[in-house]
């Protein structure tokens, strides 16, 4: 296959949001372009250091008594995406302390820190990609591994900064996460085709 550098892309948060929650048991996007429940909420704004997306694997090497390798394979796999989120809001906080220890009333927030329970949720990383297409990857179970150290001064924002580790699910095959890529005007032509068909049908203009 021939090189095709419309084929590179950057990746860059959607308008909406890059980083979106759901509770777990929430119906999962099974494609790239199609909105998202009302139940996924974004979590804001993300530093500028976008989301990483890491892989951890170990491999078990075996030798024969003259040095030859007989056996080199993988022995266990793990994957995580880490980002910092910029909002000092609910939906950024539950994800940091958990949704249980953050309590809203108005526009007053209580947020407890306490020992993680480990707190599992279906995670969805929405990317604008170059030449007008959209990534979406699907973690139907991510638990916060890492916590970054927050700091508070006058120079930088104030980060949430979080490791979360995509956990195999049963939902999508046993795979830790799955991608969707799709050009991105297929959701704008799907919505207005939707919009299209719920208008009423016209009457026929009568005849003289």
């Amino acid at each position: 296959m021939a090189n095709n550098k419309k084929n590179a892309s950057l990746g860059k948060p959607m308008a909406g949001g890059m980083v979106y929650v759901a509770p777990t048991g929430t119906e999962l996007p099974t494609d790239a372009t199609t909105t998202l429940p009302a139940a996924y909420k974004s979590v804001g704004f993300i530093s500028d250091d976008g989301v990483t997306n890491s892989t951890d694997t170990d491999t078990t090497t075996v030798t024969d008594a003259g040095g030859t390798t007989v056996i080199n394979e993988i022995s266990s796999y793990a994957e995580s995406y880490q980002f910092a989120m910029m909002e000092t809001a609910a939906d950024a906080l539950g994800v940091r302390f958990e949704t249980s220890n953050v309590k809203t009333e108005g526009d007053e927030l209580t947020v407890d820190h306490k020992m993680p329970t480990g707190e599992s949720k279906i995670y969805v990383f929405e990317i604008l990609m170059t030449g007008n297409r959209v990534k979406r990857i699907v973690v139907p179970d991510g638990t916060i591994t890492e916590y970054g150290d927050t700091q508070y001064h006058a120079g930088d924002a104030i980060l949430y900064d979080v490791n979360v580790g995509a956990n195999p699910s049963d939902l999508i095959g046993g795979a830790t996460s799955r991608e969707y890529i799709a050009p991105i005007a297929s959701r704008h032509v799907s919505a207005a085709a939707q919009s299209k068909e719920a208008e009423p049908a016209k009457a026929d203009a009568p005849t003289a």
